[in-house]
């Protein structure tokens, strides 16, 4: 298994080949044996495979042509509804409409997210996550009717790669563990952490392409903008409003 973790890679191009139903409620159980919070297991998973539903998803994450590729598209959700019914019908009263209950719940349904994952490149497959989940978490809760109390939070696309990319770069271990307490970084440290990622052959093709000095600026300017994180922050806040987390 740790084998199968070391050599992750995002898949964005998939064969047409449809996944066997017992493969894939095996890999879904080895969802739900991820960690949870008071073993609530306050998450829903919510598998598409239809042709037009998945022609509409494809629309909210960006066109992006592997959700129409994969045969499977799971959307991982932030779940308190039916919690919060089971609650009611054994006469307790649910407390779980603030922030906290939707971190929690999110927590989990990202735990789960990540099970299902390696469990599916354990079996061969591959997966991709999108990040588009929470840019269009309001009409991805129309497009799959998702009731009050349950937030999307992440998907994945899952089916057989039909591509072998390279395994992407990672910082090393210094950059990212720290013992005992937070050391915070010098300039040095930034530099000498970031020195390999920087000196990448894919790096310099980055800069080129998108005519900038640093790769840092191709975050800034290009990928991860100010302007855009604070508009989708706001809309996803207004999202966990209208789903009942801030209701406090």
């Amino acid at each position: 298994m740790i084998s199968t973790i070391l050599h992750h890679r995002s898949i964005r191009q998939y064969r047409d080949k449809e996944i066997d139903r017992q493969l894939l409620e095996e890999i879904l159980i080895a969802g739900t044996r991820a960690s949870t919070t008071g073993n609530m297991q306050a998450y829903s998973m919510v598998l598409t495979t239809g042709k037009e539903l998945k022609e509409k998803l494809w629309e909210l994450h960006f066109k992006q042509d592997m959700v129409k590729q994969a045969p499977v598209l799971i959307t991982f959700c932030a779940d308190f509804n039916r919690f919060n019914k089971w609650c009611k019908q054994r006469d307790a009263f649910p407390g779980y409409d603030n922030y906290l209950s939707f971190f929690t719940a999110a927590i989990d349904a990202l735990l789960v997210a990540q099970n299902v994952a390696i469990a599916a490149e354990d079996k061969g497959l591959g997966i991709c996550y999108l990040g588009t989940t929470t840019y269009m978490a309001d009409e991805i809760i129309a497009a799959l009717d998702l009731p009050r109390g349950v937030v999307p939070v992440t998907t994945i696309v899952v089916g057989y790669p039909a591509e072998a990319p390279s395994i992407t770069n990672r910082l090393p271990l210094e950059g990212v563990v720290h013992y005992e307490k937070y050391s915070d970084y010098s300039a040095d440290d930034i530099d000498r952490i970031y020195a390999e990622k920087e000196s990448l052959q894919e790096t310099l093709e980055l800069l080129k392409e998108n005519n900038k000095e640093t790769l840092a600026q191709v975050f800034t300017d290009n990928r991860y903008t100010k302007k855009d994180n604070e508009f989708f922050s706001e809309k996803f806040l207004e999202v966990i409003r209208k789903q009942g987390f801030l209701n406090k």
